[in-house]
């Protein structure tokens, strides 16, 4: 690796995509729309008036020129239908759409609640209908964490509360700044990589199921020499790279699961260790936690568990699962059973599914 660092895998900077109807002038867009001009909270963030919502299934005009869900359309054939003004130049930007690619004088279209969409629906349809010169939309794609994405999130985080909602984000932002990029040099980071300690179980053949963090708690409480520091750090890594593949950035999920095989009371809960990593990510990572599964936990370890995660607000709680049953876990995680009992176990379930992580360990 050339320069040993991790960077986030979002940024505010869109790439940039053009739908050109040239071939199929006629054609369906083959796509479901988001208005986003209805004058709510979550829409504050949006650059434009229009985000595709779900692609509908055939040899659509979408599909062909690769649209993804949560782009945003922001002009048509050239005229700007945006919200707000573009932060970066048009040369700044990749072009997803090579020489199909149509510039646009990113106007900023000014109109009542609800107009503004109606009047880029009207345009769209009258150009369509004229035929020539043939329908072209501009788009912008937005990563997970760009404001249009994640706003709704935190939005959702603080029960509606704009203010808290809006300081939430700048905190995150903040943060942000702060943890990236890592170095990935860290003696005790790359200790985490190498023991497997931290890792990724992906299963997703079909891209359908939600990856899962894997974290080996018993090999990072017997390393003296692995800091709670160097857990977070990784488990970051890991998240960030499974958030930025979802399929939908506006709703990425991962779920996280807590391997406690050989962990006992007696052992040590490292529960300083959890918090830590909650501490990071309920606050930066909101509405992303599909389900945390901690197993395999004794009654009596369940029992401590719970009272010593008492820290974790109600809303998070009702996604943990505490368990001693590898079915209940296979069920949460949507994981085959039989598969994990015939690889010997779920570490080594984990080390067969293992997605990522090779190219950060340094030699």
């Amino acid at each position: 690796m050339d320069n040993p660092v991790f960077h986030s895998t979002s940024s505010e900077k869109p790439k940039l995509l053009t739908i050109s109807f040239k071939d199929d002038p006629q054609g369906s867009l083959g796509a479901q729309l988001i208005n986003c001009d209805k004058g709510e909270p979550f829409e504050m963030f949006s650059p434009g008036f229009a985000q595709i919502g779900r692609l509908l299934e055939g040899a659509t005009v979408a599909r062909k020129c690769g649209v993804n869900v949560g782009d945003c359309i922001v002009a048509v054939n050239g005229s700007g239908y945006r919200r707000f003004a573009a932060d970066f130049k048009e040369e700044e930007l990749e072009n997803l759409s090579g020489d199909s690619h149509m510039s646009n004088d990113n106007n900023v279209f000014s109109a009542g609640t609800g107009e503004a969409y109606l009047a880029l629906l009207a345009k769209i349809k009258f150009i369509k209908s004229m035929g020539d010169p043939p329908l072209a939309l501009c788009l912008e794609r937005y990563g997970w964490d760009a404001k249009i994405n994640s706003w709704p999130r935190f939005l959702e985080a603080r029960d509606g509360d704009v203010p808290q909602a809006m300081k939430m984000m700048q905190e995150h932002e903040q943060w942000k700044t702060g943890i990236f990029p890592i170095d990935l040099t860290r003696d005790g980071v790359q200790e985490v990589l190498r023991l497997k300690a931290v890792a990724e179980i992906d299963l997703d053949v079909m891209e359908t199921r939600i990856p899962t963090v894997y974290v080996n708690f018993s090999k990072l409480q017997s390393v003296d020499s692995i800091s709670p520091d160097d857990v977070c750090k990784a488990f970051i890594i890991f998240t960030e790279m499974m958030l930025s593949r979802g399929k939908d950035p506006r709703n990425p999920k991962a779920n996280q699961f807590i391997d406690l095989s050989g962990v006992t009371i007696s052992s040590g809960f490292r529960v300083d260790m959890l918090k830590k990593i909650y501490n990071i990510f309920e606050p930066n990572y909101p509405e992303t936690l599909q389900k945390m599964v901690m197993y395999p936990v004794s009654t009596m370890l369940a029992k401590t568990a719970r009272t010593l995660l008492n820290f974790v607000n109600e809303k998070t709680q009702r996604k943990f699962v505490i368990t001693n049953s590898l079915a209940v876990v296979c069920e949460e995680l949507g994981w085959d059973q039989r598969e994990v009992e015939a690889c010997g176990g779920v570490t080594e379930f984990m080390h067969k599914h293992e997605k990522a992580g090779s190219e950060l360990i340094l030699e």
